[in-house]
């Protein structure tokens, strides 16, 4: 049987009249690839596992953040380097709904705590508040420089924010009003957040302190600086169920627990050589967990402020999440892997594979079902956790 195209005769050679030219193109030896050529770019291109269940491609530069709605477990928001914000579903890759305005990189995302409303903030200095299907209920202004987080009162929809300008900022979203500014750190305000009962903020700045304030006075209660606190720009804070600790990760290597109500020190856990990246409490046992760029992820008895177990990488921790309750946690890291790890055994469990580049932020559904990261690649990817739960 003759093969595909060979069903004609063969007539010999075959002559093409000047006519039947298209397109003439003329070739420089120097533009012909090397034989060796060949070889190396099929090494660069060779595709590694991926064991994402869904890719989102909307955005079309580097992806900073990501928020899983907590009310609805499919809803996802990703921002990043292409001034945009997207609202997407799990397992929906036919819808998606472009968070339009910004313009620079969109690098905080926040969902209120009732799932209502979204805040994207950006550096180019605007607050965008959008309702859950994407449209834009209103825009908040005030600071002077970009935005570097934004988060949510836990019962409202107060929305506080830190700035490149040194200052705090707070509005009332469903008035789309000014409420107030906390001014007195002397640089960027790197991260901060309400206490889970609403009643305090705690902000850490480039300035190497950590500020504490009252939201309805504006009242700057304690400054935290000094040995044997911070020398280098806070990076990274969370704060305890019950809103008594604060504990904070620093450029200098160093993660400090203190006490909310005192403004004191309680305890330092000093075992990384790098700049900490992010820190996580457990809500179900008195641990802490904190990632650096030493590549490593250690996890902390609060109680002795000994280490339980050190987790070593392949390169640095950029981001970190626990799995609700339990004992399991997620790693983000540089070389684009997305890892699960036993917290009491210390056991990396599962390995995630994918992104092609450092990841930058992990978010958790609210079934607990789906981890979901972004990355510098210009991808968000969901994996699939639930027997981790």
């Amino acid at each position: 049987m003759n093969g595909p195209g060979n069903d004609e005769e063969d007539h010999g050679e075959v002559f093409l009249d000047e006519s039947d030219i298209i397109h003439e193109v003329t070739v420089d030896d120097e533009d012909l690839p090397d034989a060796d050529d060949d070889a190396g770019s099929d090494a660069e291109f060779i595709d590694e596992a991926d064991d994402s269940m869904h890719i989102f491609t909307g955005h079309t530069s580097e992806l900073y953040t990501v928020a899983c709605s907590p009310t609805d477990a499919t809803l996802v928001a990703t921002g990043g380097g292409d001034d945009k914000g997207f609202l997407w579903r799990i397992g929906q890759g036919d819808w998606a709904s472009e968070l339009q305005g910004h313009k620079d990189s969109v690098s905080s995302l926040a969902f209120s705590t009732d799932g209502q409303l979204l805040a994207s903030g950006s550096f180019d200095g605007l607050i965008k508040v959008w309702d859950s299907s994407g449209n834009l209920k209103c825009t908040l202004e005030g600071p002077g420089g970009g935005i570097e987080w934004v988060r949510w009162h836990p019962r409202g929809h107060l929305v506080l924010a830190g700035s490149e300008d040194s200052a705090v900022w707070m509005w009332n979203a469903d008035k789309s009003a000014y409420l107030n500014m906390f001014s007195g750190h002397g640089g960027s305000v790197t991260c901060g957040d309400f206490t889970p009962d609403g009643k305090t903020i705690c902000t850490g700045s480039d300035d190497a302190t950590l500020r504490i304030w009252n939201p309805r006075s504006g009242e700057n209660i304690h400054v935290v600086r000094g040995h044997p606190y911070h020398t280098e720009e806070l990076t990274c804070l969370t704060i305890s169920s019950d809103s008594t600790l604060a504990v904070t990760g620093s450029k200098d290597s160093s993660v400090h627990v203190v006490n909310i109500t005192t403004g004191k020190v309680v305890t330092s856990l000093n075992a990384h050589s790098d700049s900490i990246e992010c820190v996580g409490l457990s809500i179900s046992s008195p641990w802490a967990a904190t990632g650096g760029m030493d590549q490593k992820l250690i996890v902390w008895d609060l109680q002795h402020s000994t280490p339980r177990s050190t987790c070593d990488h392949e390169d640095g921790v950029t981001c970190l999440s626990w799995l609700g309750a339990s004992r399991y946690l997620a790693t983000g890291c540089a070389d684009g892997k997305v890892r699960l790890w036993d917290s009491l055994s210390g056991d990396c469990v599962r390995t995630f594979s994918g992104h092609s580049d450092a990841i930058q932020s992990l978010s958790v559904s609210a079934n607990g079902e789906f981890l979901v990261s972004v990355s510098l690649d210009g991808t968000a990817r969901v994996f699939e956790i639930a027997e981790f739960q």
